[in-house]
């Protein structure tokens, strides 16, 4: 057992209790009522850090601040920014929690609270590891930064604002991200690979009322036949392909390397549509479903509204159809080309009668870290000390937008290390996270400080 090893054992207790101090702050970010509580986890982890003699700040943004903190410089190293979120989903239905969400309860090896696995818990093993190191070795042996925010929860609209005007603040080689799930119990993975989104909504107007369908049915568009028509013209259901001009230009394949990174997965198919309640996969003819879900667009219609939707019949003409959809967008896809190309599309699908109006909700990029990175690679050995085996290297089929935003502000490379695990219910009544997760993470996060030292950084 190493100097750091030791260290972390000793403090283990009180690792956990400084967790659930964190916890039992309410830092609800959708809920104006919660605004004070918010602040006040920032200014904990502010404390937090300015213990361990980090150069620290509250920045106040458009809406909740930033803390970010910052070690002392060591020459020649790589620089490490490490990226979390300290604001929690509502915790509504509360009537399913087991135990309060804001009172943290330890419960079959877990601590059970709203925010314990995203991302209060997740976010401090790199806190401890850093605080490890600063005692036992009286320093880093690296540049290390935090950036934790506030809104990730809500948009993450003041990072973004920050990120625009003073990205040198965050300059690094690296990004290291906790904030997402094992591939099992017991079986850690890299996750080297996110899809990026573009979404939509499109909303259909016909006539200024609803009208009698037998009386008028014949003589006016329908919008709700209008969208149907629309939506599936998009898509071509049989093949799973997507059918707007130009989709798949920049789409960039899924290389063998990859392909076989995927295969050597323990991916039980049957097992999996088990769980979903469905009997056949779907999708894009050619690939695996593990291909689709990480590593291939695709389109979903995300919710339809149009007509009558009481109990028993109405015969009606409604006056208004409407959809929400997305796609699913792999590295190199453009979400603004894709809303470019959509548009005159869907504008050419309208038919007579039916006026349009295309709502672009946003998207945001696709990531993908070489497998050959040194950084990926020396996260790998790291990982592999702290949980005794070698981790997978995963892509994931989400998206997370201010992720891919600092990969490309920052041209570094990501490394997405979830310590979770995917019944964690990080945003559903009962939340947990693995206590021996927990302390592995942070082993974890102690041996990737040193095995991310010994990569050049840049210039």
């Amino acid at each position: 057992m190493t100097p750091i090893d030791e260290y972390l054992a000793s403090q283990a207790d009180r690792f956990e209790q400084e967790l659930c101090q964190l916890l039992r702050i309410p830092s609800v970010s959708t809920d104006p009522a919660f605004r004070d509580d918010v602040r006040r986890a920032a200014e904990w982890l502010a404390g937090r850090f300015g213990q361990l003699g980090l150069t620290t700040e509250l920045i106040e943004t458009s809406g909740n601040p930033l803390v970010v903190a910052e070690s002392p410089p060591v020459e020649g190293a790589p620089t490490v920014l490490v990226y979390g979120h300290y604001d929690v989903q509502p915790a509504a239905p509360l009537d399913q929690w087991n135990s309060p969400p804001f009172t943290p309860t330890r419960r079959d090896g877990a601590i059970y609270a709203r925010g314990a696995s995203d991302d209060k818990g997740q976010m401090l093993t790199h806190l401890f590891s850093a605080e490890a190191w600063i005692v036992v070795c009286q320093g880093l042996p690296l540049n290390l930064k935090f950036l934790i925010e506030g809104e990730e929860e809500v948009g993450s609209g003041g990072l973004a604002g920050f990120l625009a005007e003073h990205s040198d603040r965050l300059a690094c080689d690296c990004i290291v991200v906790s904030d997402g799930s094992q591939f099992g119990p017991g079986q850690p993975a890299i996750t080297f690979g996110l899809r990026g989104v573009a979404y939509f909504e499109v909303v259909l107007t016909g006539p200024s009322r609803d009208l009698h369908s037998g009386s008028f049915g014949g003589s006016v568009a329908n919008p709700a036949v209008a969208l149907s028509g629309m939506l599936s013209a998009l898509y071509d259901i049989e093949r799973g392909k997507i059918l707007v001009p130009g989709f798949y230009d920049d789409v960039i394949p899924i290389s063998e390397q990859q392909r076989d990174q995927l295969s050597m997965l323990p991916f039980n198919e049957k097992q999996y549509l088990a769980q979903l309640g469905v009997s056949e996969p779907a999708g894009e003819a050619g690939y695996t479903t593990l291909e689709r879900r990480w590593a291939r667009p695709s389109f979903d219609v995300c919710g339809l509204t149009s007509g009558y939707q009481g109990e028993g019949a109405k015969t009606i003409i409604p006056d208004q159809a409407s959809a929400k959809f997305s796609f699913r967008l792999v590295p190199n896809q453009d979400p603004a080309k894709i809303a470019a190309s959509l548009r005159p599309m869907l504008s050419s699908l309208c038919p007579p009668g039916i006026s349009m109006e295309l709502r672009d909700l946003g998207g945001s990029p696709g990531v993908l870290v070489p497998l050959d990175s040194p950084f990926v690679q020396a996260a790998a050995h790291a990982i592999e000390q702290a949980f005794g085996r070698s981790p997978l290297f995963t892509r994931e089929g989400g998206s997370i937008p201010i992720v891919a935003s600092l990969h490309e502000t920052l041209e570094a490379d990501t490394l997405l290390l979830g310590w979770g695990q995917d019944d964690d219910d990080t945003h559903s009544p009962n939340e947990k996270f693995s206590l021996a997760d927990f302390h592995r993470g942070i082993r974890a996060s102690a041996r990737l400080w040193r095995e991310l030292s010994r990569v050049a950084a840049k210039g």
